[in-house]
């Protein structure tokens, strides 16, 4: 009798063992699997940006440079009769400090540039996105003509407009 007691308890340890098996097989999978991921994201995105200059420098652009002019533009004009208003908060990108530091000093020149070019338009045509647009590529004109005149160079890469508000 006591052969045949031993023999159920030798077959309910044998499919305890195989779970362990089992389990401690797919926790190692996991864990590798985690390990793998880590290191491939780590391969692929934590590469340092000693790597992704020369790539920069190749391709000849430098990293923008941006300028506020501060206070915003604020000037009035006459639509149908009525005194309008239009502010503006304007930024200059350029990719050159030196250049951009030149243009500086004729700052008081640009603004006054500036000031003209917005007094001059028509409330109605900005009034839409699309007189807004044009507005920022005549002062981009602008600002280059008056960079070429003063500095020699064009300098400024472009105008935005980071706020603008008309009454």
């Amino acid at each position: 009798m006591a052969q045949q007691s031993e023999a159920p308890q030798q077959a309910i340890a044998a499919p305890k063992k195989n779970k362990m098996k089992i389990i401690v097989l797919v926790a190692v999978a996991l864990l590798v699997a985690i390990v793998l991921s880590v290191a491939g994201t780590w391969f692929f995105l934590g590469r340092s940006t000693a790597d992704v200059e020369p790539v920069q420098e190749s391709l000849g652009k430098q990293q923008a440079i941006y300028e506020v002019l501060a206070p915003a533009f604020v000037v009035n004009f006459k639509s149908q009769g009525k005194p309008r208003y239009l502010q503006v908060s304007v930024a200059l990108m350029a990719r050159n400090k030196a250049d951009l530091d030149q243009l500086k000093i004729h700052m008081p020149t640009l603004r006054n540039q500036l000031v003209m070019l917005f007094s001059s338009q028509d409330f109605d045509e900005l009034n839409t996105p699309l007189g807004v647009e044009l507005l920022k590529q005549k002062a981009t004109v602008a600002v280059q003509e008056l960079a070429l005149i003063e500095v020699g160079k064009p300098v400024v890469e472009q105008v935005l407009f980071t706020n603008v508000v008309m009454q």
